[in-house]
C-alpha cells in the first residue's frame, strides 16, 4: 500500500502530514491545538480571498524590490490568484477560535500557498527547500500585519455584501410607503391611541432608519480602510525592505479594489483595534434598529382576532404543533434573534479589543469572527425580511377604517376648528355611550357628519393644518 503521509518538520519536531493536504506542520498543531468551535476559517471564504490579496500584493512587492526572484514570485501569485478564485478554501482548517493572535491562520495560507506554488514549479508539496512557507510566501511580513489587513479587507467585502441586503430591503419599505400613502390608520404612543397618520408613514420611517444606518454603515467602513501591511512584528518594519509598506499598501489596493491606504504610524496601527470596535457598534445599531422595526411588524399584526391587526404578513409555515390554524411571525422573529446575537457579539468584540497588552492585540481572532457572524447574519436576514415578509404585507383596510371612524383621538384635530372645551365634550360623551364620534357630534350640534366626513382624508388628518386669514384653522385642504 503506497504511503499516504509525508513527513514535514518544525523546531518542535516531525509531524506526518496527509499527502493530498496542501497545508503543513504548523496548520497540523493548530488543529490539535484549538478544537475549540468545530468551524474552519474556510467558513469566512472572504477572509480566504482576502489572504490571497494580500500575499498576491506582498509577492508582487518583493519581487520589484528584489526581496523573491521571478520564478517563485509568479509561482506565490498564481497560487494566491487560486485562492481569490475561491479554489482550495477546504485547506484552510484551523479553527477560526485560536491564540496566538491570528498567526496559525497565518501559517495555514502560508503553507497552502506555498505547496500550490510548488505544484507549479513541478514540485511535490513539502520541498520547502525549493520554495518556503516563511522565507518566501511570508516574506516581508509579519502574522501581526498581515493577520488584521486580511481581516479588514474580508471585512469591507463583507460591509458591501450587508449594504446591498440593507439597500435592498430598504427599497421594500419604501414601496410599502408608497402603496400605503393614503390609508389612514390610529397612531400610538405608549401603546395607546394617539393621533391619527397614513399607514404609508408608518413604513417611511422603517425606510429612513435604513438609509441612515446604511451612511453610518459606509462611514465605520472607511475607518477600516487603513492597514498596517509593512508593520511586521510590532510597527517597526523590521525585516522588510525600504519603501516595502508604501508598494505593498499600494499593490494591495490595486489587486483587491479595496481603495486601503497605508497607517500613518505602524506602530499605533498594530496595536490598535479601534476600527473593529467602531464597526461592532454600528453594527449593533443596526441591529437594534432593525429588531425595533421587526417588533412593531409582530405588533401591528398581531391578532387576527384578539390583535392589533393593522397589518396582515404572509403566512410562511404552520405556527403551531397542536394549534391548526395558527401561523406566527416567523420571519420577523428571525431578525430579532439575529439582533440578540449582534449585540452579543459587540461586547465579546469590546472586550476583546480593551485586552490588548503594548504593542499587539492579541484577540483579534475573536474579533473577525464575532464581526464576520455579525454582519453575515444580518445580511441573511434583511434579504429573508423583505424577500419573505415586507413584500406579501398587506393592509387590514376594514379594521383600520372602523377605527379611525370611530377613535375618539380624532378630537385632538378638531382642536383648532371647534376648540378644546367642544372637543373634550365630544371625547367625553362618545366613550361614555360607546357611540361614533361622528354621530356624537351631530347629536351635539357642533359638526355635521358630512363636515367629520370631509375631515377624513390624510391630507386633512396627516400633516399641519392650513390657516384662514384670522389665523383660525379650516377644514379645508
Amino acid at each position: 500500500m503506497p504511503n499516504s503521509h509525508r513527513v514535514e518538520h518544525d523546531f518542535l519536531g516531525d509531524k506526518q502530514i496527509p499527502l493530498h493536504a496542501y497545508w503543513g506542520v504548523h496548520t497540523a498543531r493548530a488543529v490539535e491545538n484549538f478544537p475549540i468551535s468545530g468551524t474552519p476559517v474556510s467558513a469566512m471564504p472572504e477572509l480566504v480571498k482576502a489572504f490571497g490579496y494580500v500575499k498576491k500584493a506582498t509577492a508582487r512587492a518583493n519581487l520589484q524590490l528584489g526581496v523573491l526572484d521571478e520564478s517563485r514570485a509568479y509561482a506565490i501569485m498564481s497560487a494566491c490568484e487560486k485562492l481569490i478564485a475561491g479554489e482550495h478554501h477546504d485547506q484552510f482548517v484551523v479553527d477560526v477560535i485560536q491564540g496566538g493572535a491570528g498567526t496559525s491562520t497565518n501559517m495555514n495560507a502560508n503553507e497552502v500557498i506555498a505547496n500550490l506554488a510548488l505544484e507549479r514549479l513541478g514540485f511535490e508539496k513539502g520541498r520547502y527547500d525549493v520554495l518556503h512557507p516563511n522565507d518566501h510566501v511570508n516574506a516581508s511580513q509579519s502574522t501581526n500585519d498581515v493577520y488584521p489587513t486580511a481581516v479588514r479587507l474580508a471585512l469591507w467585502f463583507g460591509i458591501d455584501t450587508l449594504l446591498g441586503s440593507m439597500a435592498f430591503l430598504r427599497a421594500g419599505f419604501e414601496a410599502k410607503a408608497e402603496e400605503f400613502k393614503n390609508v389612514l390608520k390610529i397612531g400610538r404612543t405608549q401603546l395607546q391611541d394617539a393621533v391619527p397618520m397614513t399607514l404609508g408613514q408608518e413604513f417611511s420611517t422603517y425606510a429612513v432608519m435604513m438609509e441612515e444606518d446604511e451612511q453610518r454603515l459606509r462611514e465605520a467602513r472607511a475607518l477600516i480602510q487603513e492597514v498596517n501591511l509593512g508593520a511586521t512584528a510590532i510597527g517597526t518594519g523590521i525585516n522588510a525592505p525600504h519603501g516595502y509598506a508604501e508598494l505593498a499598501c499600494q499593490l494591495l489596493a490595486e489587486t483587491s479594489g479595496v481603495p486601503v491606504v497605508k497607517a500613518k504610524n505602524l506602530v499605533e496601527a498594530t496595536q490598535d483595534t479601534g476600527a473593529f470596535v467602531q464597526l461592532s457598534g454600528v453594527l449593533k445599531r443596526v441591529a437594534c434598529k432593525l429588531s425595533k422595526t421587526c417588533n412593531d411588524l409582530r405588533l401591528l399584526s398581531s391578532g387576527p382576532q384578539a390583535g392589533f391587526g393593522d397589518i396582515k404578513l404572509p403566512a410562511r409555515q404552520a405556527g403551531s404543533s397542536i394549534m391548526p390554524g395558527k401561523v406566527n411571525p416567523v420571519i420577523p422573529e428571525v431578525m430579532n434573534q439575529v439582533a440578540f446575537e449582534v449585540i452579543g457579539n459587540d461586547m465579546t468584540v469590546t472586550m476583546a479589543s480593551e485586552a490588548g497588552q503594548l504593542q499587539l492585540n492579541a484577540f483579534e481572532p475573536i474579533m473577525g469572527w464575532s464581526l464576520f457572524k455579525s454582519i453575515q447574519h444580518l445580511s441573511n436576514a434583511c434579504l429573508t425580511l423583505q424577500a419573505n415578509c415586507v413584500a406579501g404585507i398587506e393592509a387590514n383596510l376594514p379594521v383600520l377604517e372602523k377605527r379611525v371612524r370611530e377613535s375618539v383621538t380624532l378630537v385632538t384635530a378638531l382642536n383648532p376648528v371647534i376648540g378644546y372645551e367642544k372637543a373634550a365634550l365630544m371625547a367625553k360623551t362618545a366613550i361614555a355611550t360607546g357611540a361614533p364620534l361622528d354621530a356624537v357630534a351631530e347629536s351635539l350640534g357642533i359638526m355635521t357628519r358630512e363636515e367629520i366626513d370631509a375631515l377624513l382624508v390624510p391630507e386633512k388628518l396627516t400633516q399641519p393644518m392650513r390657516l384662514v386669514a384670522n389665523g383660525k384653522a379650516t377644514l379645508k385642504a
